[in-house]
């Protein structure tokens, strides 16, 4: 069976971040707030990346939320289902 995946992408410069498990997505639905059942995007800082790492995200999760951060306050991500 083949797990399709998902890709992360920075909403304001449409970069691809990387790719991301359903298991992952799941983290940031359950983990972030949407604004509607549609809603494919999330807004990403410092406080938010730490809540996630507590140990439910994964390694890889965190590592491209941290990248997609880098040294600013904040970002808008978005995802994709390929």
């Amino acid at each position: 069976m083949e797990h399709p995946m998902i890709d992360l992408y920075n909403a304001s410069t449409n970069k691809l971040l990387g790719s991301i498990t359903e298991a992952d997505l799941q983290v940031l639905v359950d983990g972030l707030e949407e604004e509607s059942l549609q809603d494919q995007d999330y807004y990403i800082d410092r406080a938010t990346i730490d809540l996630l790492a507590d140990g439910r995200a994964t390694g890889h999760l965190v590592g491209l939320l941290r990248a997609a951060l880098g040294s600013g306050d904040g970002v808008d991500i978005r995802w994709q289902r390929r």
